[in-house]
């Protein structure tokens, strides 16, 4: 018997062709649409990506569920813990973003040291005597500061090696790694650019707020491809508005599409890209592909990857 799949958005082509290949398909890309398959299918297995989120109640709804999975990493979107207590498995693409990320990150940087936005728009505006003032500068020689070491923290690292930046760093623990572990206020304190790389875990919300922004060097960048709730922007307008730090560039944001923060999108020093780090041709079709498969391969009584399936030591 083919099992029923519900996307909640949508997913490269290839993915979907491979799950019309194995299963049968549902939509529901908005709430109304996804109430009324729920109301007359039974749903094995619902995908989503960073949008709609799955929840209690959509799990309670679906009785013969079997799987929630995300395209992509992070979970917030997902309730994990009901997930979890309903028996019902977890699963995401692990590590899949880490190198389309770090790129992003490193051109945000470059942006911002160079200042290569403004350079770009004075030109656009017939201004090429803009060059007389330009002031920008360059990564070589920099110091940069990675917040949280995982996979997309250590291909940062390699990047910024490359353009001959010293990269110090911290996360939760130390590891045994090329680059100088320091505490954390250290790492503020020395660096010349912050990146963040940490997930939204309990007790990490506004990481970086008026405190940490103040013990920041002078002229000092920041830069956010993790989660925009790290940051505390209400005091990070402040520190941009007071010339405490340089500049501020991310792909992430408390609000998206940014509501309360659009006063501090539209400053001159800022750089924001809308959440598309990982929207490349090729991880979006990697991420989907991963995903998709290791839901069939759980639907059709086979074992997926092991590291897909977020919420494994559930069912040890």
């Amino acid at each position: 018997m083919r099992k029923n799949v519900l996307l909640l958005e949508t997913v490269a082509e290839a993915a979907l062709a491979v799950l019309h290949e194995h299963v049968n398909v549902f939509t529901g890309y908005d709430l109304a649409s996804r109430d009324a398959v729920v109301a007359e299918a039974d749903i094995h297995a619902v995908i989503t990506r960073g949008k709609m989120k799955v929840d209690d109640a959509l799990m309670a709804a679906c009785p013969h569920l079997e799987a929630v999975a995300r395209c992509g990493v992070g979970l917030d979107n997902v309730d994990v813990s009901a997930a979890s207590a309903r028996k019902i498995r977890v699963i995401n693409a692990p590590g899949s973003n880490a190198g389309t990320i770090a790129e992003h990150t490193l051109a945000l940087m470059l942006m911002l040291r160079r200042d290569l936005y403004t350079s770009v728009e004075k030109v656009k505006q017939e201004d090429w005597n803009w060059r007389n003032q330009y002031a920008g500068d360059e990564l070589d020689g920099k110091t940069l500061g990675i917040l949280g070491m995982g996979n997309i923290g250590k291909r940062v690292a390699r990047l910024a090696s490359a353009f001959g930046m010293e990269v110090v760093y911290w996360s939760r623990s130390a590891q045994d790694l090329p680059y100088q572990y320091l505490p954390l206020e250290e790492v503020l304190r020395q660096s010349d650019i912050i990146s963040l790389h940490l997930p939204l875990e309990s007790g990490l919300g506004n990481l970086i707020g008026k405190a940490e922004l103040a013990s920041m060097k002078p002229g000092a960048l920041l830069v956010n491809t993790a989660r925009g709730a790290l940051v505390d922007h209400a005091a990070l307008l402040e520190a941009l508005n007071e010339g405490a730090i340089a500049g501020f560039a991310a792909d992430v944001l408390p609000d998206e599409p940014p509501v309360q923060n659009l006063a501090l999108v539209r400053h001159p020093r800022v750089l924001v890209t809308p959440h598309s780090a990982s929207l490349t041709a090729t991880t979006y079709r990697k991420m989907c592909l991963s995903t998709v498969n290791n839901v069939i391969a759980l639907l059709s009584g086979r074992e997926p990857e092991k590291e897909s399936v977020f919420n494994r030591n559930t069912f040890v």
